[in-house]
């Protein structure tokens, strides 16, 4: 029953980190310590996604540019007006920092290892799954803050110190792990579950930390059960555009259906281990954790949507 309820172990994980942040916020001296500890989770996540994504591969795989560039425009062109879309019509109901988490939400990549397991599951094009996933993250890297930037307007100016921490804390960490992923990524490839394990003990610790400022900024009276509702119907209402339009989106382009069962995945699903990061570097902490309410609530949302559709999708080609 639990398996049905939460397909990927990670989603109760994220549940208890919020249900920690809530009861047992970090607080007083005890800040700066853990926002040092979470900079540097943050650093060696994005150390290790460097060692663990093949250049090799991604090098290989865009020759295959309609699927590719397919991706890239659904998850950095159409998803980000998407999030846009759902920050204008919940502006007038929501407090405008949670409204600005939609589209926050919609310039993130796509996931890495869920979309690739449910493209693998719905009997899709596995080795391109893999090269989608390290494009739109190499691509996240430096696309979306600067979609933010440009669609968020004043709300989302990025400061000269904003964009160090960027380069600093994101960017160089990935440089070092492609530039040491020789040596290395046997030993993650070897240990699949001990890495895993790491990146996302990595990602619980930024959401927790960043989840605690905005408790102690007080999120949960900010927020009321109207405001709540409104959440998880937008998210909801974006999770069907979002699958929808990415499955129109490859039948457009006359994608092959594995060709199709990719896109759907990598460019519907959005990527915590991108935003919780990314939310550190842009926003004060207390900030930061009221911005990553949607993409919270869209991430387990979208994980468990995808493992009730790709067994419908596996059995329809078997059919």
């Amino acid at each position: 029953m639990l398996a049905r309820l939460f397909p990927d172990r990670f989603v109760p994980v994220l549940l208890a980190t919020i249900l920690l942040a809530s009861l047992l916020p970090v607080r007083g001296a005890v800040v700066p310590v853990a926002q040092g500890v979470s900079t540097a989770a943050i650093v060696f996540l994005f150390f290790l996604n460097g060692v663990r994504l093949p250049r090799d591969e991604v090098l290989h795989g865009i020759r295959n540019w309609k699927l590719q560039g397919g991706a890239l425009a659904f998850c950095f062109g159409i998803m980000a007006l998407l999030g846009l879309t759902a920050q204008w019509i919940t502006m007038p109901f929501l407090p405008a920092t949670l409204a600005l988490g939609f589209l926050f939400l919609g310039i993130l990549p796509s996931t890495v290892q869920s979309a690739t397991a449910a493209s693998s599951m719905a009997g899709g094009n596995v080795a391109a799954s893999v090269v989608a996933a390290a494009l739109l993250n190499l691509g996240g890297v430096l696309l979306s803050p600067l979609l933010f930037a440009t669609l968020a307007g004043a709300e989302g100016e990025i400061h000269g110190e904003a964009v160090l921490r960027i380069v600093a804390i994101l960017l160089l960490p990935f440089v070092a792990g492609q530039l040491v992923q020789r040596w290395l990524r046997p030993w993650v490839l070897a240990n699949r579950g001990l890495a895993t394990f790491m990146d996302r003990t990595a990602i619980a610790i930024a959401v927790y930390v960043a989840f605690s400022a905005a408790v102690v900024g007080g999120i949960w009276n900010l927020l009321d059960a109207r405001e709540i509702g409104i959440v998880f119907a937008a998210v909801a209402i974006l999770l069907a555009a979002s699958f929808g339009g990415a499955w129109g989106f490859g039948t457009l382009l006359k994608l092959a259906r594995p060709d199709r069962i990719t896109l759907l995945f990598s460019g519907a699903q959005k990527s915590i281990a991108v935003g919780a990061p990314l939310a550190a570097t842009l926003f004060p902490p207390a900030t930061a954790g009221v911005v990553l309410v949607p993409i919270l609530v869209y991430h387990i949302a979208q994980l468990i949507l995808s493992a009730w559709i790709a067994p419908g999708l596996a059995r329809h080609e078997e059919v």
